[in-house]
């Protein structure tokens, strides 16, 4: 495997990806010009600025080629600034999502190896039927705030750069508020440290010279599998204890390490209140794990499991009828919808 990914960038093929480089640029100009205004300073107060200009550089271990080393500045620069990281000392994992890069910790963050998540804005470009998953969701802004002005909201639809920016930003704030949530419920999710613009810090699972393995490629005796597919159920319910579906979850990022389990990837995070399609997606979720499970001899029966944990978890397994899709002259649908006032109604 390579030691770095290509990332050459293509400013016309991808606004999001252009805007965010134009982002760059402007630091760099600001950047020039600061340093033209030490002009006429006495020559000690020129080699001082010199000096804490070139301690703040972003400075890292891992070799990177030149565009990938200018999206690792400008996505973990911030985090280097805040002390949040030392060094990016290696690549972990690479992905049409995201990429995974080893991180030292700074001594204030409190822990020695932390993982950075970069995320790829095209990506999220891509999802395949990203519209299933965003349905019930609001768009978040950079605070976490649902985003309501409408020239954002139009831009959004409109699917300009800025609106491309925004939805970016969106999907980060998703996975970043469902990591700090399940952590605190007590779910096996990396902890969640701080997150920029186009990256997450969190707990690094693994050691400096091996990363934890995904589960798919770990060969486990049956009386572990069975142990870890209990785990496994037991955070499907944390999960939707907090109204939360993974979306695409499968032994392909669930993570093992030391015998234990950590559930990874939640930028496609589904809310099981508001998204008609919730019960179909946790369904899915169920099937991919069991499959995996199953090569050891689990006994699983992913629907009926699911339709369990969904009932326990005070869900509807039938969804509310969507007048819109019914027709008022025919007596079908009439008989549904009338049944649904009933029970709604007592």
């Amino acid at each position: 495997m390579k030691n770095h990914l290509n990332l050459d960038l293509d400013p016309y093929e991808d606004a999001a990806d252009a805007l965010r480089i134009r982002k760059i640029t402007k630091k760099r100009t600001f950047s020039r010009k600061k340093k033209s205004m030490t002009a006429g300073l006495p020559e000690e107060s020129v080699a001082l600025s010199a000096i804490a200009e070139e301690e703040n550089r972003f400075l890292f271990s891992y070799h990177a080629s030149r565009h990938e080393k200018v999206w690792l500045e400008a996505s973990l620069g911030g985090m280097y600034q805040q002390k949040w990281i030392d060094d990016v000392l290696r690549l972990v994992k690479g992905g049409k999502e995201a990429t995974v890069y080893l991180c030292k910790g700074s001594e204030s963050s409190g822990t020695d190896l932390l993982a950075a998540k970069v995320y790829r804005p095209r990506q999220f470009r891509n999802l395949k039927d990203d519209h299933i998953y965003r349905q019930g969701r609001a768009w978040l802004d950079e605070s976490g705030l649902p985003i309501y002005k409408d020239g954002e909201l139009n831009a959004i639809r409109k699917g300009t750069a800025f609106g491309w920016e925004l939805m970016h930003t969106s999907w980060i704030e998703y996975e970043y508020q469902t990591l700090v949530n399940l952590h605190e419920a007590g779910a096996d999710v990396p902890k969640p440290y701080v997150h920029g613009n186009n990256a997450i810090l969190m707990e690094y699972i693994g050691d400096e010279g091996t990363p934890a393995p995904v589960l798919n490629s770990v060969d486990l005796t049956r009386a572990e599998a069975r142990e870890l597919y209990q785990r496994v159920l037991h955070n499907l319910e944390l999960f939707l204890a907090h109204n939360r579906i993974h979306g695409d979850l499968s032994a392909y990022n669930i993570l093992y390490w030391g015998g234990d389990i950590t559930l990874i990837d939640f930028p496609q995070v589904v809310d099981a209140t508001s998204n008609p399609n919730a019960l179909r997606i946790f369904e899915r979720d169920l099937v991919r794990v069991s499959e995996y499970f199953a090569r050891f001899g689990v006994q699983t029966d992913p629907r009926r499991t699911a339709h369990r944990l969904w009932t326990a978890a005070h869900h509807r397994l039938v969804e509310p009828l969507d007048p819109r899709y019914l027709d008022a002259d025919n007596p079908e649908d009439r008989r549904l919808w009338e049944k649904q006032q009933k029970q709604k109604h007592g």
